[in-house]
Formats: C-alpha cells, sequence, structure tokens
C-alpha cells in the first residue's frame, strides 16, 4: 500500500507499481474470505483445463474467465474498503454500489461456469 502526494506516486517505476499490485493481491487474498474461495475454484478450473486439453481456445477462455471473476473480486474489495473508509456508517446508497458490485461479480462467475461446463461437454464429446 502507499500514500502520500498523487503526482509523485502515478509517474513511478514499472518495477514498484507492479509491487503495489502484488501487495493489493496479497491484501486482498489475506482480507476476503471470498476471494480465496475464487482463487481456489481458479486454480481447480485450470488444473481440470490442464488435465482435459481441450485446445487453445477453451483454454483461452478458461484464462480469461478465472481472470475476469478474480479482477472484478479485486475491484469490489477495493470499492468495498473505499466505501468503508470514507462513509463507515450504514447508507442505502453505499449499499446499493456494494450490491451492484458483487452482483458484477455473481454475473461474471455465472459466466465462467458456463464456459466451464460446456467446455467439459465438447471435451467429453470428443472422447
Amino acid at each position: 500500500m502507499h500514500g502520500g502526494d498523487p503526482g509523485r506516486m502515478k509517474n513511478r517505476r514499472f518495477a514498484a507499481r507492479l509491487g503495489f499490485a502484488f501487495a493489493g493481491l496479497r491484501l486482498v487474498f489475506v482480507r476476503e474470505k471470498s476471494f480465496r474461495t475464487q482463487c481456489a475454484a481458479a486454480a481447480a478450473a485450470a488444473l481440470v483445463t490442464l488435465l482435459l486439453r481441450p485446445g487453445p481456445l477453451w483454454s483461452a477462455l478458461v484464462g480469461l474467465s478465472i481472470a475476469l471473476v478474480l479482477a472484478l473480486e479485486l475491484v469490489n474489495s477495493a470499492l468495498e474498503y473505499l466505501l468503508d473508509h470514507l462513509h463507515p456508517d450504514l447508507a442505502r446508497e453505499i449499499g446499493a454500489a456494494k450490491d451492484a458490485a458483487a452482483a458484477a461479480v455473481l454475473l461474471a462467475g455465472l459466466a465462467a461456469a458456463a464456459v466451464g461446463a460446456l467446455m467439459l461437454v465438447a471435451a467429453l464429446g470428443r472422447g
């Protein structure tokens, strides 16, 4: 994590910005059970894909699905952290923003599950 002058932070070297990104991954992984669950599901999906060897297109679809779900989990967490910091009390519109972000993760997760199911059907149908 970092703070300070935003102008100085924006133009940091790539290695420093990469460090911030990995710090964010670690932070969310430690704090958020849902992110850890999604990481376990991602690892399982990757393993099944490696075992089935469905071809490059299916592999790319699974990889993009995994990345999308995890990225949205990270954005959802970032939004929750920011909103909780700016407005720690309960507020209807804050709750609505959090619910909308959670719905984005749910939608991506359902799409990822559909990709996985279709990949399984295609892989089992050719064997």
